[in-house]
């Protein structure tokens, strides 16, 4: 993360010097997201035995054709009523990367879709955006109301996935409840947490992901979730986040945590935030 923090403000201070508005947009995509058809480590092979899933829609932004390329992993005991979580990765790594967090949402009692955005794994290969991983998200989200109709849905996002998360669930009012894990305020103030964060790039970035901005009109119950030992996206980051959030809401800090190991050390303190704060509000 240091290392993608000086590639952005590299880009950006060379952008607001002498590049055009448009490189420097592209840039700051490209380090942003970075993105892959690449899964992290081993963890494609967790991936063996779920469903592929395919979501084609017309972009507003781009005007292109799309086609997103999902997994679909269904509950271990269906039955009426079964949650459903569109799982929002983050940079760097396909959507095969997170099979491991897919798996853990399975076993906490959810069916899930996690999509992989424009630019990513098999999805269409254009340079991704904020505002076109925002449409990403939306489509998913329809696509499971279309295809499991009156079935509660839940929203997930890791890291840059948290961010994405908290734009959907601002812009809908149909999700049942929204989880973040290991995300942060917005882009400009990210970077002010790394060692290079004097530097004045914050006017200039592009891609802000404004989620302290966005938080506030999410009207569903909202877990907001960061290990104590996030190297990457400083536990501050996420409290603020918090705070900055109404209605019903829950900070849970996973003591050695990591930005990667959260969740597997947290499983049975995300089960307890879980059917305190969803199922709460659910009755």
């Amino acid at each position: 993360m240091k290392r993608w923090f000086m590639l952005l403000a590299a880009a950006v201070l060379a952008g607001g010097l002498s590049l055009g508005c448009a490189t420097l947009d592209e840039k700051q995509r490209v380090w942003i997201f970075q993105p892959s058809d690449r899964a992290w480590g081993g963890s494609a092979s967790l991936a063996e035995g779920m469903e592929d899933v395919w979501i084609n829609f017309e972009s507003r932004i781009s005007g292109e054709n799309v086609q997103l390329h999902g997994l679909w992993l269904p509950a271990d005991q269906p039955r009426a009523g079964q949650p459903l979580m569109l799982y929002l990765h983050g940079a760097r790594w396909n959507v095969a990367g997170s099979a491991g967090r897919i798996r853990r949402m399975q076993e906490l009692g959810f069916s899930v879709l996690a999509v992989d955005y424009r630019g990513f794994g098999k999805s269409t290969k254009s340079l991704p955006s904020e505002a076109m991983a925002y449409e990403d998200a939306r489509a998913a989200w329809d696509w499971l109301a279309r295809s499991y109709p009156g079935r509660p849905r839940y929203i997930f996002g890791h890291s840059l996935g948290g961010a994405i998360a908290i734009d959907l669930a601002a812009s809908v009012s149909d999700e049942r409840g929204t989880i973040v894990e290991g995300t942060f305020t917005s882009i400009p103030e990210l970077a002010s947490t790394f060692k290079w964060g004097w530097l004045p790039i914050g006017p200039l970035i592009t891609q802000r992901f404004e989620s302290v901005r966005k938080v506030g009109q999410i009207g569903s119950p909202l877990l907001v979730v960061h290990g104590s030992r996030d190297t990457l996206i400083a536990t501050d980051l996420g409290r603020r986040l918090f705070d900055a959030a109404h209605g019903p809401k829950k900070f849970l800090l996973v003591e050695g945590g990591s930005h990667h190991s959260t969740m597997s050390l947290g499983q049975p303190l995300y089960r307890e935030a879980i059917d305190q704060l969803f199922q709460a509000a659910a009755h």
